[in-house]
């Protein structure tokens, strides 16, 4: 288990951490949460051991390893599969001085341990995570200098997943992936068989992939033994009950300050008005948590226009002489909201380049409205702003013309005050980064906005703040995200990007989630194609269909008994020395049941496989 033992932190004499202790117990997936700048990057450092602490400890079993994602792959000529396979330390050893060990004894010891680590799987379960990562087979052969600087993220995510350390530390990994990536990464996670601590403020991974939340605020963790959503109602709960509190208090307050007013220098009621002075003084407001973040988004309205806004006949366009998109013939109107779907590399940028005029078209016809203006949010825009410039200077150049008052006005309607304002870009957070392009994106007041991954670096708090402003902007919105929340609230059509044309899809995100984890899952195993079986029988069909409801049934009864030994398990007073032993039965049912679920759950799929096979005949 992680022990995180009264601990503290100051940076420059600002605390970030205060007397704060925490548990996770051991195989557990948990997030960690909080408004960007709490500290959450910090305390990563300081479990990692890189950072000296004011006061406290952490405490691991004796022996765990740490892993998380180094900040870049070297671009050497080294291909990405053999990058990958060099993360797993002992193997990469023991393979080595396998080629050159003459003793006998020791090469029966070598090729003993290898088999044990499972290390002659290890090349195809390398292949396995980098293809679920966007990496194809001819790919993976390709030297790391192939590829750029997000690409190579990507490989050393890879590489840490590969190795499975015994506490995974991951510091938003969905930034830099796409939706397919973000989605197949949440799937991974969900069945890792170590302990994660996730950095993330995505909804959809957080609610998925993990089943605690350990919550950094007021420079306190406190730890929930549920996904994000339920966090979340807690909290809220919390917030009101806090806020109810604080009103009756200040009643009472001003009840008894109104009689003190009006007796003070009254000497027989002397007495009494210091008594209640005393009362006063003794009535301590509650600290209510940090308010969800600053809300400010406020988007231009620009005019209406006729529809279509943009239209496309017999369209291609690409790079140079490569045609990555061919026969478009689209129509796009003020009122839409399309997202655009597609594995990373089928063109989807392309095509937002293509609207936003970045990418001529190399054949067919384009038609637009004649006033129409168009926002462009680049997924690398927040990398383009000038970082020796500040926010005032950025709308200084923009609109020399207006008043200083009116910079710092838009400025606030983005979250971004005094203090931001006059701050160089380069010192500036990546979410008031990632505000200040917002700003610049739709300052024309377009009437159409394209966001390609607008939300890599906003909290959860500004994510939502995005979605009321795209609910009341007017213009149509093109999206581009790997964050399913946000789509699943702003889309209300959808556009499949994949080999060089794109279609509507037909269906909703969780059809689009379920049809890629289904891909992946066949593609991890291809079988010969067989002849057609017999239609089943009714009878067959229902002994089919009762199996799936025993294994189901079956699979809800572990989960209760797990989450009955999870909650055992939060229990701080368990982890008194007095009760290590009982800790350690504990810990070994919890192991137990988890090994049960896991078989139970794969019967249960395997159940399903076999009605939806006997259905579809």
């Amino acid at each position: 288990m992680l022990r995180i033992n009264d601990i503290s932190y100051s940076v420059e004499g600002r605390p970030l951490l205060e007397h704060t202790s925490a548990v996770i117990p051991t195989g557990h997936k948990v997030g960690l949460v909080g408004r960007n700048g709490t500290g959450k990057t910090t305390l990563f450092r300081i479990i990692r051991g890189e950072l000296t602490l004011d006061t406290g400890s952490i405490e691991l079993p004796r022996g765990w390893k740490i892993g998380g994602v180094s900040q870049e792959v070297p671009g050497n000529e080294v291909s990405l599969i053999d990058t990958v396979l060099a993360a797993d330390v002992e193997r990469a050893a023991l393979m080595a001085e396998a080629e050159h060990a003459t003793d006998a004894h020791r090469i029966a010891d070598i090729q003993t341990r290898l088999a044990d680590i499972d290390a002659w799987s290890a090349e195809a379960r390398a292949a396995a995570i980098l293809k679920g990562l966007g990496f194809t087979d001819d790919e993976q052969l390709m030297p790391c200098s192939a590829f750029s600087g997000g690409w190579r993220m990507r490989v050393a995510l890879a590489a840490v997943l590969f190795s499975e350390p015994d506490l995974l530390l991951l510091d938003e990994p969905t930034n830099y992936l796409d939706l397919e990536g973000a989605l197949w990464l949440e799937s991974y996670l969900a069945k890792y068989p170590h302990t994660v601590v996730i950095v993330s403020h995505d909804r959809g991974l957080l609610n998925r992939a993990v089943g605690s939340i350990l919550h950094l605020e007021d420079r306190k963790l406190t730890f929930y033994q549920t996904p994000y959503d339920q966090f979340a109602e807690a909290r809220a709960a919390k917030i009101a009950l806090a806020e109810a509190e604080n009103t009756r208090a200040k009643a009472r307050i001003a009840h008894l300050q109104s009689f003190v007013d009006r007796f003070r220098y009254k000497a027989s009621k002397a007495v009494q008005a210091q008594s209640r002075l005393k009362m006063i003084d003794k009535i301590k407001l509650i600290s209510t948590p940090q308010e969800a973040a600053l809300r400010a988004f406020s988007f231009p309205e620009p005019e209406e226009l006729s529809p279509p806004i943009l239209a496309t006949d017999g369209v291609a366009v690409g790079y140079g002489e490569r045609m990555v998109l061919d026969r478009l013939t689209l129509r796009i109107d003020q009122d839409d909201r399309i997202a655009l779907l597609g594995r990373n590399g089928e063109g989807k940028s392309t095509l937002s380049k293509l609207f936003a005029e970045r990418l001529p078209a190399m054949k067919g016809k384009i038609t637009r409205a004649g006033k129409l203006r168009v926002g462009y949010f680049a997924q690398h825009q927040v990398d383009e702003l000038r970082i020796e410039e500040t926010p005032l200077d950025h709308l200084r150049r923009l609109r020399p013309d207006e008043a200083p008052a009116k910079w710092r006005a838009r400025l606030s309607g983005f979250g971004l005050q005094a203090a931001q304002a006059e701050t160089e870009v380069g010192r500036l957070s990546g979410g008031q980064k990632a505000r200040l392009s917002l700003l610049l994106a739709t300052i024309d007041a377009p009437h159409m906005l394209i966001l390609d991954e607008p939300t890599n670096h906003l909290d959860i708090e500004s994510r939502e703040a995005l979605v009321e402003a795209l609910t009341a902007y007017t213009g149509a919105v093109i999206l581009v995200s790997h964050d399913m929340h946000l789509l699943s609230l702003v889309a209300d059509r959808l556009w499949l990007v994949k080999d060089g044309q794109v279609n509507p899809f037909e269906g909703d995100l969780e059809d689009y989630r379920r049809m890629l984890l289904a891909t992946d899952k066949s593609s991890v195993k291809t079988e010969a194609a067989k002849p057609k079986a017999p239609k089943p029988s009714r009878d067959e069909l229902l002994a089919l269909r009762s199996e799936v409801r025993k294994c189901e049934e079956r699979v809800n009864k572990i989960n209760e008994m797990r989450d009955k030994l999870a909650a055992k398990l939060a229990d701080p007073a368990l982890y008194e020395d007095a009760r290590i032993g009982e800790l350690e039965t504990w810990n070994r049912k919890y192991a137990e049941v988890m090994d049960g679920l896991e078989r139970a759950e794969a019967l249960w799929m395997g159940a399903l496989e076999k009605l939806e096979e006997a259905e579809s005949r």
